[in-house]
């Protein structure tokens, strides 16, 4: 049998695996060189960013109750989410903001729904009254149609010496508004007045400001309210102008408030008398020229409240 040839696979494969057995004994040798010149007292290298980190949390009691979020979810509707799911619901997501708006919006349409609601119930509890004479006072307007019914409010507008002066009356049904048509042409004072339904509502005063003591009852008494007054005109402008143009005798000043605004085109004012006797002088003042405008005067129907000192933050 013929010997095998130097050339044949089994003696490549072998040259080969001798190769890579010299190749191996060569990196081990570098590599026991390497790790014979390091320091054996040398301290083990921590990076700077593990040296600075906190140090772990302790971990919870074997005790401790565990938390189900999904159970909340399941409890409000058995709705199941994956924790970022919730977190990118709950915390500031567009859904939920979209969500509140829509909310806030349907709150906003039930309240404008029911202020709607409400005024046009006033509406039509309310008749107009005009042609009234200069004489007749709310309270005396007041009295005569509470024969009609139960008045829940009573306003007179308009110059105190035209015959084109006005009034709201509010009552307290709608039965009593429609009796109280049947007083129109009934002679008040000098003139028949006419009654028709209203269209609009008393604007209602505010109940914080209404006089809730005997001594506040007595203030609104001393007190008249001005309206119409010129933007330019001062608070000392309307102190002298009623102080020195109205009556025979001065009339004295007790407090006075001016307001106004960046909206409207006048202002108006409370103006508070030493005397009851002064307010009333006080409304002879009305359509007298203030500044640039005639000033209208009528009893008002609040006290004239001192201001409150704010005290600041510390």
């Amino acid at each position: 049998m013929a010997t095998v040839a130097d050339g044949s696979p089994s003696a490549a494969a072998a040259a080969a695996a001798a190769a890579k057995e010299v190749e191996y004994q060569a990196g081990v040798r570098k590599l026991v060189d390497l790790l014979s010149n390091l320091n054996p007292a040398a301290k083990e290298f921590v990076p700077s960013s593990a040296a600075t980190s906190p140090p772990p949390k302790k971990a919870l009691s074997a005790d401790a109750p565990v938390f189900d979020y999904h159970s909340i979810g399941a409890g409000n509707g058995g709705a199941t989410k994956d924790s970022a799911t919730d977190a990118s619901f709950y915390i500031g997501s567009p859904q939920r903001r979209r969500g509140n708006g829509y909310i806030n919006q349907g709150r906003r349409r039930t309240i404008d729904r029911v202020r709607r609601a409400e005024r046009e119930d006033s509406i039509r509890r309310t008749v107009y009254v005009s042609e009234l004479d200069h004489t007749v006072t709310e309270e005396r307007l007041a009295d005569i149609f509470a024969t009609c019914g139960q008045v829940v409010d009573c306003r007179i507008c308009g110059d105190p010496h035209s015959v084109l002066r006005f009034a709201f009356i509010e009552f307290a049904d709608e039965e009593g508004a429609r009796t109280a048509l049947n007083l129109g042409g009934t002679i008040f004072g000098f003139y028949p007045v006419r009654v028709l339904p209203s269209k609009t509502a008393i604007l209602p005063v505010n109940p914080k400001f209404l006089p809730r003591t005997e001594d506040e009852k007595e203030m609104v008494m001393r007190t008249v309210y001005c309206t119409n007054i010129d933007k330019m005109v001062t608070q000392l402008d309307v102190k002298n102008f009623f102080e020195g143009l109205c009556g025979e005798f001065p009339l004295q000043v007790s407090r006075l408030r001016l307001l106004g605004d960046n909206v409207h085109s006048t202002r108006i004012a409370f103006v508070e008398f030493v005397h009851a006797e002064g307010a009333i002088m006080a409304l002879n003042c009305s359509g007298m020229i203030l500044g640039t405008l005639p000033v209208r005067v009528s009893p008002s129907k609040t006290p004239v409240k001192p201001r409150v000192n704010r005290v600041g933050s510390n």
